[in-house]
C-alpha cells in the first residue's frame, strides 16, 4: 500500500466512524425524544439515523471501488459515540428537547468539520466527488439540526 493510499484508508475510517457515530447519536436522541413526546423530531432524528448508516455504507463502497480496504470495526460499546456525539450522554438525563436537539448539533459541529478535513485531504478524484456529496448531505443534516434547536428553545 502507498503512502497516499494509507493517506486515503485514514481519512475514510474517520468518516466512517463519525457517521457510526452519527448513526448511533441520532438513534438515541430520537428514543429520548419519542420517551418525552416529541415524536415529530424524534421521527426526523430516526432519518438521519438512517441517512448515516446509508452514507456509512456507501463511502465503503466507494472506497473499495477506489481500491481502498477499510476497517469497519466498530469498536465497544464504550467508544462509541466518542467525539462530537459525547455530549448525548448528559442530554439524555433529562426531558429537554432543546437540551438533546443542541447535543446532536454539536455532533454534527464534528460531523460537518471532518467532512471539511477529509475534502481539503488528497483523494482519489472519484472518492473526493462523492465525499463532498456526502459533505453537503452532512451540512444540510447540520442545518435542520440547528433550526430544530432553535425553534426548541
Amino acid at each position: 500500500m502507498t503512502m497516499e493510499d494509507t493517506k486515503t484508508k485514514t481519512v475514510v475510517e474517520d468518516l466512517y466512524q463519525t457517521l457510526q457515530d452519527g448513526h448511533l447519536g441520532f438513534s438515541r436522541a430520537a428514543e429520548k425524544l419519542a420517551e418525552d413526546g416529541h415524536d415529530d423530531i424524534a421521527s426526523k432524528m430516526r432519518d438521519f439515523s438512517q441517512q448515516r448508516q446509508r452514507m456509512a455504507r456507501e463511502l465503503i463502497e466507494r472506497a473499495q471501488m477506489a481500491g481502498i480496504t477499510v476497517e469497519t470495526d466498530e469498536g465497544s460499546a464504550a467508544g462509541a459515540l466518542h467525539r462530537g456525539w459525547i455530549a448525548m450522554k448528559d442530554a439524555l438525563t433529562g426531558d429537554d428537547a432543546h437540551a438533546v436537539l443542541a447535543a446532536a448539533e454539536r455532533g454534527e459541529d464534528h460531523a460537518v468539520a471532518e467532512y471539511q478535513d477529509a475534502l481539503e485531504a488528497e483523494l482519489p478524484a472519484e472518492l473526493k466527488a462523492f465525499v463532498d456529496k456526502q459533505a453537503l448531505e452532512v451540512k444540510s443534516a447540520h442545518d435542520t439540526v440547528k433550526q430544530l434547536r432553535d425553534a426548541n428553545a
